[in-house]
């Protein structure tokens, strides 16, 4: 009974935590520069993280798995934040931003033959709706620059490679040691691409700290912490699908939090979306097994 809540509830608790980044990252990137923010915050999720795994006694994957790790972690971390944080400090909204990740799902859905999982015609039905309630809300944002759609479309393609690529290779890593590891990683590449483009400043000290206390405990901790186990234990497709869920929740947490508007056509998208996401996650009722009867062997 526990497992099933704990199945039913880690869906939307991840949903809201995951959306929670974007306000995050909004407030954070206005109080200082984008690469320094993701430098600050990995160095400090890495340390408690690689504590908390220490403490847990966790299994580190060494050889050629950890590398497979690493390599998962920079495109899920650093690819993923570094370009979707600079196009925060480009003006692209949290909705947006939000909305182009919602194609997660479809990209994971192009490349899950990789991975051994098998995607239905109502599941790429869904996908579709879930693209074109995409570009709707997406189309209905005008106030970005060309370059902030494109960092979109990397952040976008650095968490799907990421995600497939860690069900691919590194299936069975503790995801306490894969979470400490990806943010170890990537850390140090974002201190010295901050460092090489001056980026090493804080303009609003309150803003820059309350931000950083968020996205550490809360989105590089527990959010990939939850991200990282529901990969370990379902489809990469499965898990993928919830991201068409995220754009209406951080659409919604903008208004409320950021006083970011919500357009007619915006709210349209976000519903669509959300259609695609229900025939997306619907799977097609398994066939009965036929157990047929052993001959008699005679005597």
């Amino acid at each position: 009974m526990q497992s099933r809540f704990a199945t039913v509830a880690a869906q939307p608790l991840f949903v809201l935590l995951w959306s929670s980044a974007f306000i995050a990252g909004v407030i954070g990137v206005g109080a200082a520069p984008p690469l320094f923010v993701l430098f600050v915050r990995f160095a400090v999720a890495g340390v408690l993280l690689t504590a908390y795994a220490f403490i847990a006694r966790v299994t580190w994957p060494h050889g050629g798995q950890l590398r497979h790790v690493l390599v998962a972690g920079l495109l899920m971390q650093m690819v993923q934040f570094g370009a979707f944080y600079t196009a925060m400090a480009e003006h692209v909204s949290a909705a947006v931003i939000a909305l182009v990740q919602g194609l997660n799902p479809v990209v994971i859905a192009l490349c899950a033959g990789l991975i051994g999982e098998v995607v239905t015609m109502r599941q790429w039905f869904g996908f579709g709706i879930g693209g074109v309630g995409v570009a709707l809300a997406v189309f209905d944002q005008s106030h970005f620059s060309l370059t902030g759609l494109l960092l979109c479309v990397v952040g976008l393609l650095g968490l799907s490679i990421g995600t497939v690529y860690q069900k691919r290779f590194t299936p069975a890593v503790d995801p306490r040691a894969a979470t400490a590891l990806h943010v170890v990683i990537s850390a140090p590449i974002a201190g010295a691409l901050a460092w090489l483009s001056s980026q090493v400043h804080v303009s609003d000290a309150g803003r820059f700290a309350g931000s950083l206390i968020w996205m550490v405990l809360v989105n590089s901790m527990a959010a990939f912490l939850l991200l990282n186990a529901m990969l370990r234990r379902w489809d990469a497709t499965r898990v993928g699908k919830l991201f068409f869920a995220t754009p209406a929740v951080t659409a919604i947490l903008a208004w409320l939090l950021i006083d970011q508007p919500l357009r007619p056509l915006t709210v349209a998208g976000l519903a669509v979306g959300l259609v695609g996401l229900v025939f997306a996650a619907r799977k097609p009722t398994a066939s009965p097994v036929i157990r047929r009867q052993p001959v008699p062997v005679p005597r």
